[in-house]
């Protein structure tokens, strides 16, 4: 009897998990618009310091021992025949091929800002991006970061460390920041962000220009529709959650109002339980939080369980947010619960322990220590 194949249309974090717990048991082919798992995460990082982000985020997927088995696609999603069960992908080259496929796992993400595209990119263009975007940053003796999320949190305190003689403001819409957070969460990284001399501005919401995708830094005045005076600095950085899911591929039928993926509790699409989504894509619960619980786990035995005709598990979702925020510091790496304790790894565990042992081997199943990336043009 032939393997079945499952096709993973995605492959950022929650695709490369899937894929690695899938590929013993079958013939996975992973689609990807990356040469490589390319995170969406820790954007502060990545913008003040990109060698290092590039080394624990930036991993080419033939450094993944269990994605030998998988077959990788280099190239972008134009449709899919939910009844002859393929999906249609383009190349670099233009040409246009069919992916049959007996499950398909829908694991597109979104798009938000300039850090997270759904481009066909090869790992030059990759690193011209990063390169880009440091070298504004490095160039900018005032930086303003709009947003109240994580992403814009971890931004301001990243800059105002790395680079500590510059101007650092973040202006967010709320009284406080991180409203998806354990409020004891803001509490701590309100102090850290004092700590790290960024000037705080809440109850300001930024009038987005119109047809402005938040995709680039920009120098332009800020002006807000809550009657503040209008803000100035070198560089300005939009990072206030305005995503969009990378779903243009898909039919309607498929979606929610907002375009992302329907998904029963057990990560089905409804009406097609050939059809699985997971991450940021799949409108699993409000915070689409299963990109970030290890939602690859209980996705992939139900993707066993539907072929052996054994009943399907559910997802339970969070009703926080949690993890790290402030993302890895010169003096470690900060952690927060679901109910807003915080614990550290310090820093000399980060190397040693954290992303060789829990990381690479724990849950990447082991990746392969070749040559680092070069950034240098």
């Amino acid at each position: 009897m032939s393997r079945k194949r499952v096709v993973i249309a995605g492959l950022g974090d929650s695709g490369v998990l899937t894929a690695i717990r899938l590929a013993r048991q079958f013939d996975v082919v992973g689609i990807s618009a990356k040469p490589a798992l390319v995170s969406g995460q820790e954007l502060g990082w990545r913008l003040s310091r990109p060698d290092e982000w590039a080394r624990a985020n930036w991993i080419p997927f033939d450094r993944f021992r269990a994605l030998d088995r998988v077959r990788t696609v280099h190239a972008t999603l134009t449709g899919v025949d939910l009844d002859a069960r393929t999906v249609a992908v383009r190349g670099d080259d233009g040409v246009t091929s069919q992916e049959p496929y007996d499950a398909l796992v829908i694991s597109t993400g979104v798009s938000n800002g300039f850090w997270r595209t759904p481009n066909l990119q090869s790992h030059n263009e990759i690193g011209a991006d990063l390169r880009q975007a440091h070298t504004r940053l490095t160039d900018a003796d005032s930086v303003i970061v709009i947003g109240g999320g994580a992403a814009a949190i971890s931004s301001a305190a990243q800059v105002a460390t790395t680079w500590p003689d510059k101007r650092v403001d973040l202006y967010y819409p709320g009284e406080r920041a991180l409203p998806s957070h354990h409020p004891r969460i803001w509490e701590k990284v309100a102090r850290r962000l004092d700590e790290a001399g960024v000037g705080r501005h809440p109850g300001h919401r930024a009038v987005i220009p119109d047809g402005f995708m938040c995709d680039e830094i920009t120098v332009e005045p800020v002006q807000w529709s809550t009657g503040q005076p209008q803000a100035s600095a070198d560089a300005v950085l939009w990072a206030i959650g305005r995503v969009q899911p990378n779903t243009g591929w898909l039919p309607a039928e498929l979606l929610d109002e907002s375009g992302f993926v329907r998904t029963t509790p057990q990560l089905q699409v409804p009406g097609h339980p050939a059809v699985f989504a997971v991450g940021d894509v799949a409108a699993t619960d409000p915070l689409r939080s299963s990109a970030r619980n290890r939602g690859d786990g209980i996705l992939a035995r139900n993707i066993r369980a539907e072929f052996a005709g054994k009943p399907l598990r559910s997802y339970r979702a969070p009703k926080r947010r949690w993890g790290s925020v402030l993302g890895v510091q010169p003096n470690g790496l900060e952690v927060f619960t679901p109910k807003g304790q915080a614990f550290r790894f310090p820093a000399w565990s980060f190397d040693r322990v954290l992303m060789p042992v829990i990381v690479r081997w724990g849950i990447y199943r082991g990746v392969r220590d070749n040559q680092p990336i070069n950034l240098a043009p």
